[in-house]
């Protein structure tokens, strides 16, 4: 029986809480309410189920009987998903930030009853060790200064809520010029780890954003450096432990800068950036591995993430136990050696690094499977060919992955949050077409259908199904997704869709000075919601400001309404005078800044319905390697709109299967057949 207020609660970290001896709310008025009557602090603990030490502080101190009665009399306590709340989370985030200097989950805060931060960290071990005060005393001191200096507690409180306030705010007007390009790439090369690729030191977390960029610059004027930035840091995330070598899949971020060992929780978002990088570079530069890689990505969202009748999950957890780290991952060598043979374990153990010293601390027979040396060489290491050792390498990966599928798996959350699930979906759209998976378009379209059957009525995306609402993530990227869906299907309901969402878009978010909020006008809310952010960086997701451009842009591209071109160059001007520092972290704001500044390349296919030669042409349109594409499917004699004047002049003669390819005011002549297509998309 639920001990507390989160037994039916729709999150499954909250719902893991709803057995311990605290008296916990859910973000609500009713909590403020209660703090407010009893004229009692609040404890505000943010964290999520995949989170490894919020379990831990769970077991600690929220599970213990004497702490709880302690809280019980003492606070208002209040639990909160980061992941269902990004919105509260990226307030007291920043809140707590500017108190320490730190951030994370979980994030313990401590509100007054207004909702304003007085003090907060992170984890607090129950017993003042690992350099961090204990939490009892943290307690403690925190209800003596509530109640003996509660004059200088809201002063406090309402001074660190006017620096949120302001550093919510990224917004500097500029002007969005090319030089923004150019620096951000040197920056880029600045930060660049040459040896093992990625950008900065431990811990290293991947930035498929800016190898985006990187992509789409190098397309534009080829670069030994630029590339060796993106072979390195594929390549060595690609054969990390940061990938999982046997499921598929990406984990959420390496501690060390060589990618070997992670965190081991794998999120949704992580993997559909990667996913559409890997393909991208796959499409553009032509290395097995990255479509071998994007292909790993794809499996383990379709094992592990997919529902059938469209949709993903959020997230798989590192862990099962408290006690363990990546065990369900990771292997011992006596493990290794109960599941192979002779032969595959020589060789697996060469190529994965499988030894009796492992790289985990709390076990160090643990081993995180990485790719150590080629195929070649680990043969060479067995005594076999590198043809034998690759076959061998083959079935040992078979049979690892049988052995783990034994072991007791982490928690899958099957939440379906309505930004996770649009770039999901449009990053599978864009792998159905770069690796000819057929599959992986049809969920992506039902994820997609799904989704705007839950928000049909009023063109405003919910975080969740039936949940909050008002978030700009979720609007923007949902936008994103139609858009590509309209390019996969040749239907432009999708388009519509797409333009419906914008409108709403820029009448509840936009800012006088082109920027948008990221929550929706006169939203509101208790505690520091009614603060309103204007963010560029992406922080790790995509930025909403600059990803609401790139889909301005392509609305533009499709409609001609000259609506879209003014609204993404307000939000282009609106923050062009704060990226000029920001590098690598504004790298979706420099995207839709390259497809403003630069030639789109126009793709259209004639071809009637289930003419199976303009359905291959249109494929391969997506595919395509260029960094900038806008792609039509058209029936002969169809109605067109927002196309250069000449190809428009062209697509009037043609009745067969025709491509036709504009870029700029340059057009190509018209392509008849598969091989001519082709030969046109390497422009």
């Amino acid at each position: 029986m639920a001990a507390n207020r989160l037994g039916d609660a729709t999150s499954a970290y909250l719902r893991s809480a709803a057995h311990q001896p605290i008296h916990w709310f859910p973000w609500s008025a009713e909590a403020f309410a209660a703090a407010e009557h009893a004229k009692r602090p609040m404890l505000l603990d943010i964290g999520a189920v995949w989170c490894h030490w919020c379990h831990v502080m769970d077991r600690e101190s929220y599970e213990d009987p004497a702490l709880a009665a302690f809280l019980n009399d003492n606070f208002v306590c209040v639990k909160v998903d980061r992941d269902e709340r990004p919105d509260v989370d990226a307030r007291y985030q920043r809140a707590v930030q500017t108190m320490t200097g730190q951030g994370g989950w979980p994030l313990t805060a401590f509100l007054t009853p207004a909702g304003q931060v007085f003090y907060g960290g992170t984890y607090f071990p129950p017993d003042g060790r690992m350099a961090r005060p204990g939490f009892r005393s943290v307690l403690e001191q925190v209800l003596r200064a509530f109640h003996d200096r509660r004059d200088q507690v809201d002063a406090q409180a309402l001074a660190i809520g006017r620096l949120v306030d302001q550093q919510l705010d990224d917004a500097a007007p500029g002007d969005p010029r090319a030089e923004l390009l150019d620096d951000a790439v040197v920056q880029m090369a600045r930060a660049f780890d040459p040896k093992n690729g990625g950008f900065g030191g431990q811990p290293k977390f991947p930035h498929p954003g800016a190898i985006s960029l990187l992509l789409a610059r190098h397309h534009d004027a080829p670069s030994d450096d630029v590339r060796r930035m993106i072979d390195v840091t594929l390549t060595r995330m690609a054969h990390g432990g940061v990938y999982d070598q046997l499921g598929g899949g990406f984990h959420r971020y390496s501690v060390d800068a060589e990618w070997i060992v992670p965190h081991f929780e794998k999120m949704s978002y992580d993997n559909s950036e990667l996913l559409r990088v890997y393909c991208d570079a796959f499409a553009a530069l032509g290395d097995p591995l990255y479509g071998e890689t994007a292909r790993g990505i794809v499996r383990w969202l379709r094992e592990v993430l997919a529902d059938p009748g469209g949709g993903y999950g959020a997230s798989q957890d590192a862990d099962v136990g408290l006690d363990d780290d990546g065990d369900y991952f990771t292997w011992t060598r006596d493990e290794a050696a109960a599941v192979l043979d002779a032969d595959e374990l020589a060789v697996a153990s060469a190529y994965w690094d499988i030894g009796t010293a492992g790289e985990m601390h709390h076990d160090p027979a643990k081993n995180v499977l990485f790719v150590a040396m080629t195929p070649l060489a680990a043969g060479a290491v067995a005594g076999v060919t590198g043809i034998r050792a690759a076959a061998l390498i083959d079935s040992a990966a078979k049979k690892l992955l049988a052995a783990r599928a034994r072991r007791p798996a982490p928690f899958v959350d099957r939440t379906r949050y309505a930004a996770w699930n649009a770039m999901l979906a449009s990053a599978l759209l864009r792998a159905g077409a770069v690796l000819d998976d057929r599959q992986a378009t049809e969920h992506a379209l039902r994820t997609l259908t799904r989704l705007r059957a839950g928000c049909a009525e009023s063109d405003a995306v919910p975080h969740t199904p039936g949940g909050v609402g008002g978030m700009l993530d979720d609007q923007v990227q949902t936008a994103l997704a139609a858009l590509d869906a309209a390019e996969a299907t040749g239907d432009e309901a999708w388009t519509m869709w797409a333009a419906a969402i914008l409108e709403r878009v820029w009448r509840d978010y936009a800012a006088e000075d082109g920027a948008l909020y990221d929550t929706a006008a006169g939203r509101g809310g208790e505690g520091l919601l009614p603060l309103r952010a204007r963010t560029i960086q992406d922080a790790p997701t995509p930025a909403p400001n600059g990803a609401a451009a790139l889909a301005a842009l392509r609305l533009h591209e499709r409609t001609g309404d000259g609506r879209w071109r003014a609204r993404a160059d307000g939000v282009l001007a609106a923050f062009a005078g704060s990226v000029a520092q920001l590098g690598l972290f504004a790298a979706t704001y420099l995207l839709a800044l390259d497809r403003a500044l630069h030639p789109v390349a126009h793709l259209v296919v004639v071809g009637a319905p289930g003419d199976r030669d303009a359905e291959t042409m249109q494929r391969l349109a997506r595919a395509a390697a260029l960094p900038r594409r806008s792609v039509r499917r058209l029936a002969p004699g169809a109605p067109v709109a927002a196309l250069p004047p000449e190809l428009a002049g062209m697509l009037a003669t043609a009745r067969a299967a025709t491509g036709f390819v504009c870029i700029g005011d340059r057009c190509l002549a018209p392509a008849r057949d598969v091989a001519a297509w082709s030969a046109s998309l390497s422009v």
